[in-house]
């Protein structure tokens, strides 16, 4: 009976043979498909789109104009905020240093006029005393010389600190209040400057223009997006692997892509692997159909491969362990 389980014995070796085949990970390929995360690219403010500089399907390099907004009223609120600083700007210093020369030159005018003036109020007192005493006046008119002398005197001292004011700087709280003034006003510019700006905009990145959303001349609501664009670095190709292969897979491994037309196999890295299984299609879990169970994984080619994958194009995911 040796040579009649022969043939039995062989078909037990070749079956175990097959079945220890299947059973080793099988990376092979996995079917997915091209997404581009967009920039929708659009302005703070609201206005008419004056200027679209870019179009549909152009790849612009980062800094290049894109559309400009009409911004009549946000330069002449940028106008108002310059003027008004250049007042504050303007008072403060005249607090700091105290009057203008010329005010001060009309308080040392009246200082010399007041001296003149007391000079002869001394000089016709004298004279009245020696009167007096000579019994040429009264004593009303004597009186009367002490008197102006005292006040031309007090004029004097008025005016000399008069002079010493004019020189001094305003007061602490005023130069404070006025500080504050300034520092306003010059948010305000800020302000002014940035809501200018937001009515012109360049590309922060570079990328393909995906599409533009309105024409010039149409009406823009603040915060519409007016272009979008696709950074060669927010390409990804998205698939799905069964759960039996995840563990050969891991962040940062490469991958190769293979599209219809494209001219070579492009290589890209996995970036991120899905913590929670899917099911395709919808089924009860047991040991039998585990095999259904996969698994999201994102992988990100090299920036300069990028443009040559599209959104929504079907590729083929390879990868060989």
């Amino acid at each position: 009976m040796p040579f009649a389980q022969s043939p039995r014995l062989l078909l037990v070796l070749a079956a175990f043979t097959v079945l220890s085949a299947c059973s080793k990970p099988d990376p092979g390929s996995w079917q997915g498909y091209v997404e581009g995360e967009f920039v929708y690219v659009s302005s703070s403010q609201a206005g008419r789109l004056d200027q679209l500089s870019v179009q549909r399907g152009q790849n612009i390099e980062s800094g290049q104009l894109l559309f400009a907004l009409e911004a009549q009223n946000e330069a002449a609120a940028q106008q108002q905020a310059v003027q008004q600083l250049k007042t504050a700007t303007a008072q403060l210093a005249d607090i700091r240093t105290g009057k203008r020369p010329a005010e001060v030159s009309v308080t040392r005018a009246q200082l010399a006029q007041a001296q003149a003036a007391q000079k002869r109020a001394v000089i016709q007192l004298a004279r009245d005393e020696t009167q007096f005493q000579a019994g040429g006046i009264a004593r009303q008119q004597l009186d009367d010389s002490r008197a102006n002398v005292d006040s031309t005197t007090a004029q004097v001292q008025q005016l000399q600190s008069q002079l010493q004011v004019d020189s001094l700087p305003g007061r602490e709280q005023q130069l404070t209040a006025q500080s504050a003034q300034v520092a306003a006003a010059q948010a305000a510019l800020d302000q002014a400057n940035w809501k200018l700006g937001q009515k012109t905009v360049a590309a922060t990145r570079s990328g393909l223009v995906f599409d533009t959303l309105y024409q010039p001349g149409e009406w823009v609501a603040a915060g519409n997006p007016i272009v979008r664009m696709l950074p060669p670095e927010n390409v990804k190709v998205r698939f799905f692997v069964p759960e039996t292969s995840l563990g050969s897979l891991k962040t940062g491994q490469a991958v190769t892509i293979h599209c219809d037309g494209c001219k070579a196999d492009i290589t890209a890295r996995i970036s991120y692997i899905a913590t929670e299984a899917e099911y395709t299609p919808p089924v009860i879990y047991s040991n039998e159909n585990r095999n259904k169970l996969v698994f999201l994984i994102e992988a990100h080619p090299a920036v300069h491969d990028a443009p040559a994958l599209h959104p929504g194009q079907p590729v083929e995911v390879r990868w060989h362990g």
